[in-house]
């Protein structure tokens, strides 16, 4: 009995040295595994987690396409990690040079690809719009819904139907999944941290709203043609606006038309919009676009002029005129063929 006894406890510390062996041969196989890449100084490649996708189904593709090996056990070594719950949709940088725990190390922090998304001072929405959609982030016609989001817009104080003019110029990286809505969200943040409660109590001084500040900058930064006179054209449109004069800015008859084609002629001068500066007093509405850092500051910081007039030298600059009759010197010098009308 007692040979038969110890012979049973010899087979059971065989058959447990025997399973530690495996055990221990499994754990370093499963260690290599995770730490050895596929192929040394393979290029990266974009992989995409589409929403909802699971997690086996990303390693089964992520197999296909070479990057990993054997997608069985990286499901495991997720599994043993308690990662494969929490992969992240999105684009990803990934490359058989990674090892697997690299891998899932970046699916799993979410570490996406950033795309560039560059808004130039004087941008409509229209233009931002289809530069979203151009980056394949949104439609335009979502991103035109975001920026008409009654949530938004109390956020930024914008008044009107949307965020034109609260759409900070400025150059963003997004992921792709970002949407209309995180993308106009972000921009109007943006907006939020440049118009800073000094600039707010500066247009409180002038009297003026952050709205028809913003507004005011845009025109300037659509007549501007260079930014050394930001400031001294912002002083005309004070001055007339002073003396309520009215600020005859082609740029706001432009966006006013919207499908204008071709050059401005008299009759568009003298097509009523709400946005037609030859013809109502005062501001347009809102903003005619997008305005930088430099036209709000001219806005609020206007040069101290007598400067009524103001025309275009054709060379990026303008001449400015204190009355009309020397303004209209200026015109016959420098646009022989102007209509002697444009501030």
């Amino acid at each position: 009995m007692k040979v038969f006894l110890s012979r049973i406890a010899l087979a059971i510390g065989i058959l447990g040295l025997v399973a530690c062996v495996a055990l221990g041969l499994a754990a370093f196989a499963l260690h290599r595994y995770a730490n050895t890449p596929v192929l040394a100084d393979a290029p990266a490649r974009v992989f995409v987690v589409a929403r909802g996708e699971s997690f086996i189904a990303a390693a089964n593709r992520l197999e296909q396409e070479g990057i990993i090996l054997r997608a069985g056990w990286f499901s495991f070594l997720a599994r043993l990690k308690k990662m494969d719950s929490s992969i992240r949709a999105g684009e990803y940088a990934l490359s058989a040079s990674m090892s697997p725990n690299r891998v899932l190390e970046v699916l799993v922090e979410g570490k996406t690809l950033l795309h560039r998304l560059t808004v130039v001072e004087g941008a409509t929405l229209v233009q931002i719009a289809l530069a979203v959609e151009d980056g394949s982030w949104a439609s335009a016609e979502d991103f035109m819904k975001a920026a008409a989001s009654r949530q938004l817009m109390a956020l930024a104080g914008a008044e009107g139907d949307n965020l034109e003019g609260y759409l900070f110029p400025d150059t963003y990286f997004f992921p792709r999944t970002h949407g209309a809505d995180g993308i106009a969200l972000a921009m109007t943040k943006r907006f939020m941290e440049v118009f800073d409660a000094a600039r707010r109590e500066r247009a409180a001084q002038l009297g003026m709203s952050v709205h028809e500040v913003v507004t005011l900058a845009s025109i300037i930064e659509k007549e501007a043609g260079c930014p050394q006179e930001y400031k001294i054209i912002s002083s005309v449109f004070h001055n007339r606006l002073k003396k309520g004069m009215r600020l005859q800015a082609d740029p706001t008859v432009i966006y006013g038309l919207q499908t204008l084609e071709g050059r401005l002629r008299r009759v568009h001068l003298e097509t009523y919009t709400p946005y037609n500066t030859y013809i109502i007093r005062g501001l347009p509405p809102g903003p005619i676009c997008n305005p930088g850092q430099g036209a709000l500051d001219a806005a609020l910081y206007p040069d101290e002029t007598e400067y009524l007039y103001f025309v275009s030298k054709n060379d990026g600059t303008h001449h400015f005129s204190k009355n009309l009759v020397e303004h209209n010197r200026a015109v016959n010098l420098y646009q022989r063929s102007g209509r002697g009308l444009r501030p």
